[in-house]
């Protein structure tokens, strides 16, 4: 039995990598509305939001893939090489731009890389029968891993985690936990994880520093990662990642809380009983997160206790909304552009982040400086787009809603020929 498809999560998807789309691709950094920001470090922006909203709906979409909860080892081999063709391609986003071809430079290097951006994006997409997605993926994977330690220049700084890494990682873990344990011992899990993460990096002392804390560079987290990452991290934080090894631990929280809003959503109860209970959640969510705040900061590069109930809230209140609305009160006519982007997120996230490290690459003449290079990208924005605008802020904006207007074609395209592509 495959259950259909519930809309409003699709929308809501749809919502959220749009949302991504417009913080990740700015017309200018320099010039960035403050809300389409990251927080410095503690506190959540409305951009703070859209990677736990990701792992939210994650969870919520486990629940309606696997309704009837049989495991064996076929559904654990899907499962095992879904998680790794997702990390596989996060981990292939940080080696593009370290691609090394006999020596080529330029233009014959770029398209050496699309060459190979197209094969790898085949390999881990493409519908193939279980045993050569099997190789593919392990393959690919232990290629990334001999590159990254054979010792050779260009790849001994390149990044290890990433967004969609983490993203492979609480999928494995919750697609298990669902398959295996009862709602109560999720909520047993999911619970002992925030306890426990909140535990560790406030009472263990760390090595080499002191006291536990919750600082920049000197909390545990950071350590374990300049520990066991060394220089395979962010290369703006150079020893420690926001995507690092035990700040993921508590986003498997994050996915579990989807779970078990997603086990809501199937149950057989009139559906404004669930919107009521889902809203309670919601709220319950958010207010319990505010207030363990208190003494364990919103904080999202450390991935705290507190910021997984508070925007798991936020999750929980914007899908009851979406719900109500579309699935409830069928008002649905608005909703086809999130549909193009909900049904094929993976396309968008894919090629999203190799488009701006490709554009960066065509280098030519600057109009204004003659003896300094511009890049295709800065071309675009700086002689295109940023003089029509008086206010920087708002030509940077307005550069990343042309880049998802472009993108909203695409996939409009996509969703009308039918064409979904997944890991």
């Amino acid at each position: 039995m495959i259950k259909e498809r519930l809309i409003s999560l699709d929308v809501f998807r749809g919502f959220t990598i749009l949302l991504m789309t417009i913080v990740n691709n700015p017309g200018s950094w320099a010039t960035v509305y403050p809300p389409l920001l990251h927080s410095d470090w503690n506190g959540c922006t409305p951009t703070d939001l859209v990677f736990p909203f990701f792992i939210f709906i994650m969870g919520v979409a486990v629940s309606f893939a696997m309704p009837t909860k049989n495991f064996d080892d076929i559904t654990f081999n899907k499962i095992l090489i879904r998680s790794l063709r997702m990390f596989c391609l996060g981990m292939f986003f940080n080696f593009f731009g370290k691609i090394q071809i006999f020596g080529l430079e330029g233009i014959p290097l770029l398209i050496g890389r699309i060459i190979i951006t197209i094969t790898l994006g085949y390999a881990l997409m493409g519908s193939f029968n279980a045993r050569v997605k099997t190789y593919l993926a392990i393959g690919v994977f232990v290629i990334f891993l001999c590159l990254a330690y054979s010792g050779i220049e260009a790849y001994q700084d390149v990044r290890l985690p990433g967004v969609l890494q983490r993203i492979g990682i609480v999928y494995f873990v919750i697609s298990l936990l669902f398959l295996k344990t009862t709602l109560k011992m999720q909520i047993i899990v999911a619970s002992t994880i925030l306890l426990g993460y909140w535990a560790i990096m406030t009472l263990i002392p760390v090595p080499g520093i002191g006291l536990a804390n919750l600082d920049k560079e000197t909390n545990l987290a950071s350590w374990i990662d300049s520990v066991f990452l060394k220089n395979h991290v962010w290369a703006v934080t150079k020893t420690w990642d926001p995507e690092g090894i035990l700040s993921t631990i508590p986003a498997i929280a994050s996915g579990i809380i989807g779970l078990l809003i997603g086990q809501l959503l199937n149950r057989p109860i009139p559906k404004l009983e669930i919107v009521k209970k889902m809203g309670i959640v919601g709220i319950i969510l958010i207010i319990l997160g505010l207030l363990w705040s208190i003494t364990f900061p919103l904080n999202k590069s450390l991935w705290t206790s507190s910021f997984v109930l508070y925007t798991s809230g936020i999750a929980t209140l914007s899908l009851t909304i979406f719900y109500y609305v579309i699935d409830v009160a069928n008002y649905k006519k608005w909703t086809k552009l999130f549909l193009f982007w909900g049904v094929n997120p993976m396309i968008v996230f894919f090629f999203s982040e190799i488009i701006p490290q490709a554009l960066e690459m065509i280098q030519f003449q600057n109009p204004e400086i003659p003896s300094e290079q511009i890049n295709l990208q800065n071309y675009l924005y700086h002689f295109w787009i940023a003089p029509i605008f008086n206010n920087p802020m708002t030509a940077s904006l307005a550069g990343a809603l042309i880049y998802v207007t472009i993108w909203s074609f695409i996939l409009r395209l996509f969703y009308k020929h039918q064409l979904i592509f997944k890991v």
